[in-house]
C-alpha cells in the first residue's frame, strides 16, 4: 500500500478536523469535558478476502441478536428452554419491562449495530463487545476520508479501496425501510452531548432534520417538527441519540427535559419509528455476551463464525473458581459501565486491592464478567516524527433494513499509551480511518 505522501497532510488535516468541531465530549462525576479526537494518517488495512469473512460473522451476529430482543420481549423461548438463565435477562439495566409486547415497526431493533472487533497476533478476530443502543464514530471515518482525499487525491487513486461514502446512503435506506409516513429526524440532546459533531454531520449527510426535544410534539397520536416559523410537519422515524431512560418523561424517567412527552405511547401503536430500538439494551449488556454464541446456534443453527473473547461468568460456580485461581491474568469489567470504565487488570493490583476487589465479586457476581487479556496486533501510528507500535480496536457498523448490511469501512481507534490496552475515545485514545481493500 502506497500511504506515506498522507503523513505530509497529518497536521493540516488535524486542524481541519479540528475546526469542524470533531470533538468528543463525556460526562464523568458530573463534568463536562470535551477534547479533540486526533486523527493518525496510517490507516489501519484489511484485505478483501478477510473483510468477507469478518462480513460474514457480523451479519449473523446482529441477526440472532435481533431475533433474542424479540424473543424476550415476546415468547421468550430461549429463557423457557434454559439457554440463557433468566437472571441475566432481567437483572440487567438494559432490560425495560415497559417494551414488553412492543413489536417495533417491520419487526427491526437494531437499525445501526457497532460491533467492537480485536485482532490478535495471530490473526484470530475477537468481538469484544455488542453496541445496540445508540452506538456512535461511523461520521469520524466518513470527515477523515474525506478530507485525506482532497488532501492526497494520488494516494486513493493508486490504491484500490472501497470507497467509505455511502455511509450516509445506507443508513437513509435504513431510516426509509421503518419509516411510518412523514420526515425523518435526528434526536440530539443538543450541544453537550458527547457526540455532538456526528449528530449535525449525519444529519447533513442523510438529509434528515436535526431537532432536539423542544422541537417535537405529540399531537392526535402522531409526531410532529416543528420549524423556526412554527409550521409542522409529520414525523415518521426518529433516529434518537438520548438514551432508553430519557425519551419520554410521560413513560420513563420523569425528570427528563430532553425528552418527548408521548413518543412512546405513538411508538407502542406504531405511528412512528424509533432507531433503535428502546430496549435492545438487553442485548449488550456484558453478562449477556457470553451467551450470544449459544444465541446463534439457539436461532439460526449455525455455529458462530467469529469468536468471542475468552470469557468466564462469576455467577457460575466453575467460572468463578477459574477466576480466582487464574485473577493476576484476566481483566475483569463490570457490566454496567461503558466507554473503557470500570476495566481492571488483575495483574495490574496492589495486595490491598485485590482483596477488596475480591470480595465485591464474591458478593455480587453478577455484576462482572472476567476474560483472557487478548494480546492485540499492534498497529503503527505517527508520533513524534516515527512510526511506533499501538494497541487498536475496530469498530464495524451493520446497518439492517430488510437484511443486515456491514458497511465497508469502520472506526479504528487506538491507545496513544503504550502501556495501554484501552483504546475508547473517552480514555484519551485516537482514530484512523480504516481501508477496506476492493481487490
Amino acid at each position: 500500500m502506497e500511504t506515506g505522501e498522507l503523513y505530509r497532510y497529518s497536521d493540516m488535516v488535524n486542524e481541519l478536523l479540528a475546526r469542524y468541531g470533531v470533538k468528543f465530549g463525556i460526562y464523568k462525576n458530573n463534568t463536562f469535558k470535551e477534547q479533540l479526537f486526533p486523527f493518525d494518517m496510517i490507516p489501519r488495512v484489511i484485505g478483501k478476502e478477510e473483510f468477507a469473512y469478518l462480513e460474514r460473522g457480523l451479519k449473523q451476529r446482529v441477526a440472532a441478536l435481533n431475533e433474542f430482543i424479540k424473543d424476550i420481549y415476546s415468547e421468550k423461548k430461549i429463557i423457557r428452554d434454559g439457554v440463557v438463565p433468566e437472571e441475566f435477562v432481567y437483572a440487567g439495566s438494559g432490560y425495560l419491562a415497559q417494551c414488553e409486547g412492543v413489536l417495533p415497526p417491520k419487526g427491526v431493533y437494531s437499525h445501526i449495530s457497532g460491533i467492537d472487533l480485536v485482532q490478535g497476533k495471530d490473526g484470530t478476530w475477537y468481538i469484544l463487545e455488542d453496541n445496540l443502543r445508540i452506538p456512535s464514530g461511523a461520521s469520524y471515518p466518513m470527515i477523515a476520508r474525506d478530507l485525506c482525499r482532497k488532501s492526497s487525491p494520488a494516494t486513493f487513486e493508486k490504491n484500490h479501496i472501497e470507497d467509505n461514502r455511502n455511509y450516509a446512503q445506507l443508513l437513509r435506506q435504513t431510516f426509509d425501510y421503518v419509516n411510518t409516513g412523514g420526515h425523518t429526524v435526528i434526536l440530539t440532546p443538543g450541544r453537550y452531548n458527547a457526540a455532538y459533531f456526528e449528530h449535525s454531520y449525519l444529519a447533513e449527510q442523510t438529509g434528515a432534520h436535526l431537532a432536539t426535544g423542544s422541537e417535537l410534539i405529540v399531537e392526535d397520536e402522531h409526531l410532529y417538527f416543528i420549524d423556526y416559523s412554527g409550521k409542522k410537519e409529520k414525523v415518521g422515524a426518529v433516529y434518537r441519540r438520548i438514551s432508553d431512560e430519557y425519551l419520554d418523561p410521560m413513560n420513563f424517567r420523569p425528570e427528563s427535559v430532553i425528552g418527548i412527552p408521548h413518543i412512546y405511547d405513538i411508538y407502542r401503536k406504531g405511528n412512528v419509528a424509533l432507531l433503535n430500538a428502546p430496549g435492545n439494551g438487553v442485548a449488550d449488556d456484558k453478562g449477556i455476551y457470553y451467551f450470544v454464541p449459544k444465541m446463534i446456534k439457539y436461532y439460526l443453527g449455525e455455529d458462530a463464525i467469529l469468536n468471542n473473547a475468552p470469557t468466564y461468568l462469576p455467577y457460575y460456580e466453575e467460572d468463578m473458581n477459574y477466576v480466582l485461581e487464574h485473577f493476576d491474568t484476566l481483566v475483569l469489567k463490570d457490566v454496567a459501565e461503558a466507554g473503557g470504565y470500570g476495566v481492571v487488570f488483575g495483574s495490574k493490583m496492589t495486595k490491598e486491592e485485590k482483596e477488596k476487589f475480591l470480595a465485591l465479586l464474591k458478593a455480587e457476581p453478577r455484576r462482572f464478567i472476567a476474560q483472557e487479556v487478548i494480546d492485540f496486533l499492534d498497529i503503527d501510528i505517527y508520533e513524534s516524527e516515527q512510526r511506533v507500535p499501538r494497541k487498536a480496536d475496530l469498530r464495524a457498523f451493520v446497518l439492517m433494513a430488510d437484511e443486515p448490511v456491514v458497511w465497508k469501512s469502520g472506526l479504528t481507534r487506538f491507545s496513544r499509551n503504550p502501556d495501554s490496552f484501552i483504546v475508547n475515545s473517552s480514555q484519551g485514545g485516537g482514530f484512523k480511518d480504516t481501508w477496506v481493500l476492493s481487490e
